[in-house]
């Protein structure tokens, strides 16, 4: 009997180990199984041109962005990210619209004999149907973000016209190793001989790791070759101005993605377009002033310094790492509120207690989870916080969370609620 949509995933999330769920338990630390699944599919991956985007922070924005410049050039454009906020089927879209349900249930009820066989992860079977995905639709072009790290990653069976690395930071340390340099290197595992890189942020731990890829192919460093002279920020949206230092030439990019950290992924997007069209592709500056408006339109792209309400503003972020923090205190520097809500829940593996350092001590917080095991109970991120003087109320779930901090809140508070992206994916909107 045929598995409807939501029996076939309840298989997937049951029967695979999924990273998102459990944590380093769900990595496979090699590509045999991606191989093989994508063996028995006849090699989906090789019938379709590929963009490759590995970072700590800012690949899913820099994915999306490319996405959208892709699509607006007239290209059939896949794209793959992960994890998903809502439905499993964000993550496998085509020109921004998700695969079909039947896709996904068809796909599933081919590979079970396999998936039984080889025990795959979860990551792995959803890589494979992408790919396959992708074939059977005949997309121009796919952009793939890498799930973790990128030597190892799932997505590395893949000969790509273009990589992409956004930056090196703090996260998952305990499997890509403990310094930036060792991160790096797992992240330039996606370098490939003769294909060019562009790399977005670079520091001097992982400088010498980059450079080292010069011998094989042609690296370029984003923030090399423009840079930001102005922006401005309103109406949930960003103004920038980015001068080419080449040809001194200024050119003025509108975002729909107002969060200030896309300042630097807009340079490594600029770049990436750059190199594209020396590869023969159309990345005009026209076609990237007509994208760049309308990420979220095109792409679907959520919770990037989202709103979803006003009276008091409800903002939601999926910065949940060391600099993913970092990035939402700056962006609240440039916002005006009278108070200031956070609502937080973050997964155990993570650094917390550098994460927990890194808030502000005036601002009423609201302690919650998500609903995966791979969660850190909220008593105890109660716990942890209070001892670095972050005082607040504890909640089951983060839309009791939201409530609480609406009923507590004036019309010109703001409510963030970030830490992890698992706890957005559950805001009811």
């Amino acid at each position: 009997m045929r598995m409807t949509y939501e029996e076939t995933l309840s298989y997937l999330f049951s029967r695979l180990p999924m990273f998102s769920r459990l944590g380093p338990a769900a990595y496979k630390k090699d590509l045999t199984n991606t191989i093989q699944l994508c063996e028995a599919l006849g090699n989906p991956q090789e019938r379709f041109k590929t963009i490759h985007i590995a970072g700590t922070n800012g690949k899913g924005s820099t994915s999306h962005m490319l996405a959208a410049i892709l699509q607006t050039a007239g290209y059939k454009t896949g794209l793959y990210t992960s994890p998903h906020l809502v439905d499993f089927r964000e993550r496998i879209k085509v020109n921004g619209v998700w695969c079909d349900e039947d896709f996904v249930i068809d796909f599933t009820r081919r590979m079970q004999p396999l998936i039984e066989s080889i025990e795959p992860s979860f990551f792995e079977i959803t890589v494979a149907m992408a790919f396959e995905y992708f074939a059977q639709q005949q997309v121009d072009i796919a952009v793939i973000e890498v799930g973790l790290g990128g030597r190892l990653d799932s997505t590395n069976i893949i000969h790509p016209e273009l990589c992409v690395i956004t930056n090196i930071g703090w996260d998952h340390m305990n499997m890509l190793g403990n310094t930036l340099a060792a991160i790096a290197g797992e992240k330039a595992g996606i370098i490939k001989p003769g294909i060019p890189a562009v790399i977005g942020e670079v520091l001097p731990e992982t400088l010498p790791v980059f450079e080292a890829k010069k011998s094989i192919t042609q690296i370029v460093y984003a923030s090399d070759q423009r840079e930001v002279n102005a922006w401005e920020y309103q109406h949930q949206s960003l103004t920038v101005a980015v001068t080419d230092k080449r040809s001194s030439e200024s050119v003025q990019y509108v975002l729909d993605l107002p969060g200030l950290y896309q300042l630097k992924n807009l340079l490594t997007v600029l770049e990436a377009c750059h190199q594209l069209t020396h590869l023969g592709w159309r990345c005009s500056s026209t076609v990237i002033q007509q994208a760049l408006p309308q990420v979220k339109k095109l792409t679907g792209l959520h919770g990037r310094w989202e709103q979803i309400a006003a009276d008091p503003a409800v903002i939601l972020d999926v910065g949940h790492n060391l600099d993913g923090i970092r990035a939402v205190k700056e962006q609240l520097r440039q916002t005006r509120y009278k108070q200031l809500h956070w609502i937080i829940g973050m997964v155990r593996d993570k650094d917390i207690d550098a994460v927990l350092q890194e808030l502000p001590t005036d601002a009423r917080y609201y302690f919650t989870q998500a609903h995966i095991p791979r969660a850190l109970d909220a008593h105890e991120l109660s716990d942890k916080a209070a001892t670095l003087h972050l005082q607040g109320t504890i909640h089951a779930d983060v839309n009791m969370a939201l409530a609480a901090a609406r009923k507590q809140a004036d019309k010109d508070d703001l409510i963030v609620i970030c830490g992890s992206v698992f706890l957005v994916g559950e805001v009811q909107r």
